[in-house]
């Protein structure tokens, strides 16, 4: 079985319980996946603290597959994570946690017999509470090398994909009753979400899952997940 669902922001309570309770409920082994949209929050304080995250994740019988978010490291910058080859596409793990997976953006995923684009990143409108290095990243958005990767994959497949995981989603579809209260949007740097809209407007795709707006919803083919969990 292959599930979705949105940020779990390192949260037991509220985060990742919603995971043990669907191994519970479903009877899960590690041979099922659940995607992370983002922000899965385990690559977010280092140290002690995340290795208590991933210990407990660590336990659950199910398989990990989280997309890289805004609030968390990028992978290839930890040391303890190595590439491996999963669901037909390239992979980041560590040794000491073989169940926590996160996707390399631009790989094409087999999951559920569907193709599945991964393609992580947004920017953070609360970074000026955050410590630069230490909580907040200033490579949280896709670079260049990577947005060039990303097309250059899609090209390669004709532009087209079953399923897209991204964290943020297209800008025509940003949900503005999700906004912060407080926040100058005029200020906010859409630069992925305007990106992405000239991905979904070539895309030939069935269906779109993202995080990141902490928003139950659906949009057409876009599908918002925050704490909900759906099959894909």
């Amino acid at each position: 079985m292959i599930f979705l669902t949105g940020d779990t922001h390192g949260r037991v309570a509220g985060g990742f319980d919603r995971i043990e309770k669907l191994c519970i409920t479903n009877g899960t082994t590690i041979d099922d996946v659940i995607v992370i949209l983002g922000d899965a929050g385990i690559n977010f304080n280092g140290g002690l603290i995340d290795c208590k995250k991933k210990l407990f994740l660590s336990e659950l019988p199910i398989t990990l597959l989280c997309i890289h978010g805004n609030h968390e490291m990028r992978p290839d910058t930890i040391a303890t994570y190595k590439q491996v080859e999963r669901f037909g596409g390239v992979c980041y793990v560590e040794d000491a946690y073989p169940n926590i997976l996160f996707a390399k953006d631009g790989e094409v995923y087999e999951l559920g017999g569907k193709s599945c684009i991964a393609i992580g990143g947004a920017n953070s409108i609360d970074k000026h509470l955050r410590v630069a290095g230490v909580s907040w990243w200033p490579d949280e958005q896709p670079s260049v090398e990577i947005k060039e990767r990303v097309e250059g994959v899609l090209y390669a497949r004709g532009w087209s994909v079953d399923v897209v995981l991204t964290h943020t989603c297209p800008r025509n579809y940003m949900p503005c009753e999700a906004f912060m209260p407080g926040v100058e949007q005029h200020l906010v740097d859409n630069g992925t979400e305007i990106w992405l809209d000239g991905i979904e407007q070539r895309l030939n795709y069935s269906a779109w899952y993202c995080g990141h707006f902490h928003i139950n919803k659906r949009d057409d083919k876009i599908t918002f997940m925050f704490d909900d969990i759906r099959q894909l």
